[in-house]
Parts: C-alpha cells; structure tokens; sequence
C-alpha cells in the first residue's frame, strides 16, 4: 500500500486540535485478513508565497481493520528551508492561530522540523515473496500427515529480518524456521507446514509473516511487512474395509457322510459403519452357519461365524464365498478347499464267540481283532448288554488308519449255572456303526471229586484200620475216619479238585495197639 496525500486536494478548515488547521481522510481494508500500515510518503510542493501552502500534515491511527489518517502539522518545507527563513515561515504560520496556542505550536513546530530530515519511508510491499502463494493439501486422511514446503524470497535490495511467523489453524503446523532470522538480498529461506486433520471435512488457516526493513535513508527501522500465505485441506475418514481372518479355508481329508467345521471372523477395519447384505456360497459341500444377514458392523467390530464342509462323494471339492457389502473391496471372496474321502469301514474278528462251559466263579479270556478299511476309522466307545462279558485291552477313542489294526480282549466269568449270550456294540464313526461281536458260554458248577483207598489185609490179629491224610508228602498226617474201619477199602470224600494229597494207614488189634504207619498213597484231584 502506497498512500500519498496532496495538499491541493485536502480541504483546509479552521484548527481542530491544538488551534491547528488539519485535514482528515479514511483508509478500509478490504481483504479478509488484517492490513498493517507500515509506511507512509510524505511529498511537500515546492515553498510558496502563501504561509500554509508549504505544508502537508499527517498522521494515523489503527482503527480494528479500518485507518483514520489525520494531520499532525509535520512541516517538510520547513525541513529544507535556512534558519533564518524557517523562523519566518514559523512566524507566519503562527499569525493565523488563536493567540493562546501560538507559543505552544510555535515551540511545537520547531521542534519537530529543526535538524530533521523530511519524512521520506519507502513501502515493504513486494520486498517479501513466497513461493506457492497458496499451500493446498487436498484430502488427507483423518489421523495421518501431509507435509509440504515452501520459501520465502528476499526480493528487494535491502536486507530483510523476519520477526514473527505463526499459523492460524490448530491442524497446520510449522517447522523449519528458526526466528528472528536475516535474509539478504535474493536469499531464501525454505518451511515445512504440516496438515494433520483431526475430523473429516474442511479446514483453512493461514501463515502470517511479519518482516522489518531498514530505511536507505537512515539506521532506524522504519518498516514493518505483512505476508500472509492461505493454507487449505480436507479431512477424509478413512474407507470401510471388510478383512477376513482367512482368505483361504482349507479342511483337508474329510469321510464321505462326515463333516467338518471351521471358524472365519469379519472384521471391520475401516472408519465407518459396514453393512453386510449377502454371502453367497459356491460349491454344494459347503455351508456357512451363525451367519444371520443383514448384518451391520461398527468401525473395529468383528463377527464370527462357522463354515461348514460334508463332502457327499469322494474326491477333492473347491468353493468359495462372496460377502457383499458396502466397504470398499466389496465383493469379499474367501476361498475353500477339501477332500472328500471314502467311508471306512469297521472290522472286527471274529464276529462270534463261543467260551464253552466253565465252572461258576472262575473265567476264560479269548481274543479279537479291529481293523479299518477304505479309510481312517475312530471308535469312540464298546458296550456290552451282560455284566458276565467284559472287554480289555483297547483305550478310547482309538483311531485306526486304513489297514490298521488293534487287538482286545473278551473275558467270560459266570456267576451262575447255565447258558449266557451277550453282545459287546463298538461305535465308531464308519458308516457300519455300531460293530457288533456275538458272545456265547455256560456256567457250569463245581464237580464233587473223591478219592478211593485200599490196602492188603494185616497179618496180626487186627479189629480195624485208622486212615491218614497229608497235603505234603511223608507228613505230618491227620486221621480222617471217624471210627475204626472194619474194611481194607475206604472212600475220602472231602477232597477238593487240583489240590494232590497223601494217604497212610495203620492195623489195630482188640488190645487198641496201632502198628506203625503203611506205606505212603499219592492222589491227585483233576480240576476242575
């Protein structure tokens, strides 16, 4: 802004302040921004006759953004002018005054205009350049950063000190400049203003640069330069993103008439709300279950839900799944994979088993084979429907691969006489689930063994016999007839079967002497 003000076309009129004439004229900002007013041009017409026309007077007031300029009776003509004639302009200037201000104003007016030069301060305007005016950082994700640079340019010859850089705007930030600093002619200084948006939408500020030049005329700084650059950007939330937790199912080996599940989750990674609207299946073997759709998820919700594959024939099976939604890499495809196998089977040997008869209280054990065919089998648990017939040897669940085998063990144990049938099921998860073994036996009870003894008749005079019995050989022995036997034979009915025993006998004549023993016996009782 250059502001020159001519005395012909100011309006004289009698004094205002101090008994001084003075002439008054508005300067309006009309930029958005404030406007500083750093410098003003002074020019005075060549000296007259007249005693007032030598002169133009100014002087200014800040005002808001508005600049009321007012005269100040500041005297250039007097500047330029001897002593001697300097008294005589005074003198005149002071006779048209009211009479109790002329030796205020007198003493006032020489004392501005003695030994001063004339006011002559040249304008900052265009001494101070940058380069973009503008810096616009077009959309920019809410919570991340863009930064750009510009420079300040010293374009006048005159050296040039920047005082006071700030920014208007609490999502700009300025970095790179460390105040106060010179610029000489032609340099310049390079800043890096960074726009971090907070919220979506859009966003203005400003960086306002303050600069003070010095007079060629005089030491003093006497100018003072505004600069202001406009800032501009635009927060954007950032795009809805639907993210699987895996892109690729895989479920490997699956029996024929089997199934399996695994668990997917959609999360939601993006800055606004998700609506999920389909899921469409490709694939007959595959189905998706506690997914309810509609489905609406939050920015950072997740959801999870099953993905379902029952292969329906042997062989390898691939699908996918197409979530459709309102997010950006909208449709979402998830891709599944699985193998289809043929259904094992259960085998078990033999099939029936026959324990014959065995004595009540005792047990016979007899053993059996499983084994799987066409593929892997997993049996889960036996069962039997008779306490008398239990199963051993096997840990469950047991899973037996194709051609694999395990051994068990089958035990009967009546606790009656007579026959008993039972059935031991094993339930595994092949198609000729349960398995069932026919079991068979008798219970038969213990058989009354004896033992039958005879010897040669004595010799002597004998009435009788006593007969002896040891369970070790040569004795000790115990008497087991009650009374004298009469007899050489006798029959030992108090036997017990798989146990062996010894016998002896001794003669008895009328007196009741006993000879000594016989010779020793051995019988072995069959078990049972």
């Amino acid at each position: 802004m250059n502001i020159r003000t001519h005395a012909p076309a100011l309006k004289r009129h009698r004094p205002v302040w101090f008994g001084l004439p003075c002439t008054s004229c508005a300067l309006t900002s009309t930029s958005s921004a404030s406007v500083i007013l750093h410098s003003l041009l002074t020019r005075t017409p060549r000296p007259g006759r007249s005693r007032n026309c030598c002169s133009t007077h100014l002087n200014f007031h800040l005002i808001s953004d508005n600049f009321l300029i007012r005269t100040l009776r500041t005297s250039a003509a007097l500047a330029n002018c001897s002593p001697y004639k300097r008294a005589r302009l005074i003198k005149g200037f002071l006779r048209g005054l009211n009479p109790c201000w002329n030796l205020v104003v007198g003493l006032l007016a020489l004392a501005m205009t003695w030994g001063c030069p004339a006011l002559n301060a040249s304008v900052a305007s265009g001494q101070l350049t940058v380069n973009p005016t503008t810096i616009g950082f077009g959309d920019v994700l809410v919570g991340n950063s863009q930064t750009q640079s510009g420079t300040l340019t010293n374009s006048n010859g005159t050296n040039l000190t920047i005082s006071q850089v700030w920014v208007n705007g609490s999502e700009f930030q300025l970095s790179g400049l460390s105040l106060p600093f010179s610029l000489a002619t032609g340099q310049s200084a390079t800043f890096n203003v960074t726009f971090t948006p907070t919220t979506s939408g859009s966003v203005v500020g400003a960086i306002s640069v303050t600069a003070m030049v010095s007079s060629s005329e005089g030491s003093n700084i006497n100018s003072n330069s505004p600069l202001a650059i406009p800032l501009s950007g635009t927060g954007i939330s950032p795009p809805s993103v639907l993210q699987p937790t895996f892109s690729t199912i895989s479920f490997g080996s699956v029996q024929v008439g089997n199934s399996s599940t695994q668990s997917e989750t959609l999360t939601n990674s993006g800055g606004s709300s998700v609506g999920v609207s389909q899921a469409n299946l490709s694939g007959s073997a595959f189905s998706v279950s506690g997914l309810n759709l509609p489905l609406t998820l939050i920015p950072g919700q997740s959801f999870t839900f099953g993905v379902v594959f029952a292969p329906n024939s042997p062989g390898s099976v691939t699908g996918s799944i197409s979530v459709v939604s309102n997010a950006s890499n909208s449709p979402l495809t998830i891709s599944l994979s699985g193998t289809g196998t043929a259904a094992g089977q259960l085998v078990v040997t033999p099939t029936t088993l026959d324990f014959g008869s065995i004595v009540v209280g005792t047990s016979t054990s007899l053993t059996g084979i499983l084994s799987a065919t066409g593929s892997s089998v997993t049996v889960s648990s036996a069962t039997s429907n008779s306490s008398e017939f239990t199963l051993s040897g096997l840990s469950f669940p047991v899973t037996l691969a194709a051609g694999q085998s395990a051994s068990f063990t089958f035990t009967f144990r009546p606790q009656a006489s007579g026959t008993d049938t039972a059935s031991i099921s094993f339930i595994s998860n092949a198609p000729n689930s349960p398995t069932v073994v026919s079991l068979t036996g008798s219970g038969a009870l213990s058989p009354l063994h004896s033992v039958d003894l005879s010897w040669s008749p004595s010799t002597s005079a004998v009435v009788g016999y006593d007969i002896y019995r040891s369970g070790t050989s040569s004795g000790p022995y115990a008497k087991i007839n009650s009374a004298l036997n009469a007899t050489t034979a006798y029959t030992d009915n108090t036997v017990q079967a798989g146990v062996t025993y010894y016998y002896v006998t001794t003669a008895v004549d009328a007196s009741g002497v006993e000879s000594v023993y016989s010779n020793q016996a051995q019988a072995v009782v069959p078990t049972p």
